[in-house]
């Protein structure tokens, strides 16, 4: 309540302002404890309405209280039913399997030498298409398919913010008929 008057008084009574002041806040707030460890957490899941292809998720956080409320356990349904439409590789560029990574690259590289390009935008080129595949790929760069101007990396630091602790996806499965 105190949060909210002062970010009043900040931004001179304008509401909008105050609100957007305050998410930004949370935000560093979110950012300053990324350090913490989140031991505790709750497993989201999602199975599609034709019974072909479902998702488990591991979500962690640092508290079971935080586990235990609302917005995480929403969270974890909307991270689990994203997985399900859009069937990322991997939570992160960094959980890549290198191998993977390397026949993307070799491949670009493949494509730009065809197209005669010079060595230094050839590289660059082949670095701009990597971030686009690393974007397609990767559950916290892939867009919100609910709400797609907003990240799943973006959506976890919203609701981090929220609760007032690190939030993180561990790991997921995804499951589907025939694969």
């Amino acid at each position: 309540m105190m949060d909210c008057k002062r970010a009043l008084i900040e931004t001179t009574g304008d509401i909008e302002a105050a609100i957007d002041l305050l998410r930004s806040k949370g935000a560093a707030r979110a950012a300053k404890r990324a350090g913490k460890s989140a031991n505790e957490g709750a497993i989201g899941s999602y199975v599609h309405f034709d019974k072909r292809t479902a998702v488990i998720v591991e979500l962690n956080c640092e508290t079971d209280f935080v586990a235990k409320t609302d917005d995480f356990q929403g969270l974890a349904k909307q991270i689990a039913l994203h997985i399900a439409s859009q069937a990322p590789i991997s939570v992160s560029s960094e959980d890549l399997p290198e191998d993977v990574v390397t026949r993307e690259r070799k491949v670009y590289e493949e494509q730009v030498k065809e197209q005669g390009k010079p060595d230094d935008i050839a590289s660059k080129i082949v670095e701009g298409k990597l971030n686009k595949f690393f974007k397609e790929t990767t559950l916290l760069a892939q867009p919100f398919v609910k709400n797609p101007d907003q990240t799943i990396g973006e959506l976890i630091t919203e609701i981090s913010a929220k609760t007032g602790e690190k939030i993180e996806v561990a790991r997921f499965q995804r499951f589907q008929v025939g694969e």
